[in-house]
């Protein structure tokens, strides 16, 4: 087992009692046989931090999800990360005492990390390269979600694929992968949002206030789309994201929910999407939700991460804006309030550890 010194116990945001978080002492979790220990150097904040402070977490577990840091330690069955390397990756936060990103350090599969490239993204934009990421490459690639053609692959033809909610951390992605892979992205923004998503690769984009946006968007593609991405999955974005289907219908993966009420369309396929279950651990979602394993969500984002760094070699992916939070771990619950609020727009905010 390769390790430098590492202490018993470390800083981390833990949800405690009472829908709250603090930073405490915790132990640094111990390391299987296929595991990595990473030391965090930037991590990045997502809606599912908040809502799990304010719902589901579980008292006593680390919050946080994305991170990017230095292994420090591997397991006797690993080979590749090494002791030293830069990676960054995704974890459940709110649901473990062993797993969780705010925290001094991280442990987490060796398979489900990615080495950074040398003299590409630094640590703050790594770090936003985890659930939205994530998420994206789930909704468009997985077979039981839209099946597209995975980059570096193209897919033939001018196939138009909808994204709801393209400057959202899920939606920059969906519209930047579906264009890499060859496919004609039409999103939904904020008209001061607009130029955002045309450089990420969206070849049509229009406003969702507009009550003539299902309209706009039919006819900007021929009326032909089949698949969609809805980035927000809410209820007028669900209905949204039906409305503008070809009349043969089709298939919308949403990050929530189906929202029973939100479209009467029969043809019109509603498939949640929730990335938690590629990481290869059962989980509670909720008193009343259990999720087992899935040996095919998670073999499918491992074959993704394959090709995370080539990717951003190539500087096909651009990651969104930072807003780096001054204050380190003790300043995440001011920035979870901030999200709480809806003030986040087109932009991570991200954290030194």
């Amino acid at each position: 087992m390769a390790t430098t010194t590492v202490p018993q116990t470390m800083k981390a945001l833990i949800i405690q009692e009472g829908h709250r978080v603090a930073v405490q002492d915790h132990p640094v979790p111990p390391v299987g046989d296929n595991d990595v220990l990473i030391k965090t150097v930037s991590v990045a904040q997502n809606p599912t931090d908040w809502k799990h402070v304010d719902t589901i977490g579980v008292p006593g577990t680390i919050l946080g999800c994305d991170f990017s840091g230095y292994v420090v330690k591997t397991g006797k069955d690993v080979s590749t990360p090494k002791v030293g390397d830069h990676v960054a990756g995704f974890v459940h936060g709110g649901a473990f005492t062993d797993e969780g990103a705010f925290a001094e350090y991280v442990k987490t599969p060796a398979d489900l990390v990615w080495v950074v490239p040398e003299n590409t993204v630094n640590h703050d934009q790594a770090a936003t390269l985890g659930c939205a990421f994530w998420t994206a490459a789930q909704a468009l690639f997985h077979k039981t979600r839209l099946g597209l053609v995975e980059p570096p692959a193209k897919a033939a033809g001018n196939e138009w694929i909808f994204v709801y909610g393209g400057s959202s951390a899920v939606g920059m992605f969906a519209v930047q992968l579906a264009h890499l892979a060859g496919y004609k992205v039409v999103t939904t923004a904020s008209p001061r949002n607009f130029d955002y998503v045309k450089s990420l690769g969206a070849d049509a984009v229009f406003d969702y206030k507009d009550p003539d946006v299902v309209k706009k968007i039919k006819d900007a593609t021929g009326d032909s789309i089949t698949k969609a991405v809805d980035a927000i999955s809410l209820k007028d974005s669900q209905r949204i994201s039906a409305e503008a289907l070809a009349p043969s219908g089709g298939k919308v993966v949403l990050v929530l929910q189906p929202i029973p009420d939100a479209t009467n369309r029969k043809d019109v396929k509603f498939f949640p999407t929730l990335i938690y279950t590629a990481l290869g651990r059962a989980f509670d979602f909720g008193p009343s939700t259990r999720f087992p394993v899935s040996p095919e969500d998670r073999a499918q984002i491992v074959e993704f991460l394959k090709k995370v760094p080539q990717l951003i070699k190539d500087g096909a992916i651009k990651t969104p804006p930072v807003k780096l939070w001054e204050g380190g771990l003790a300043a995440i619950p001011d920035g979870l309030q901030y999200m709480r609020e809806g003030k986040v727009s087109a932009e991570k905010i991200v954290y030194h550890v």
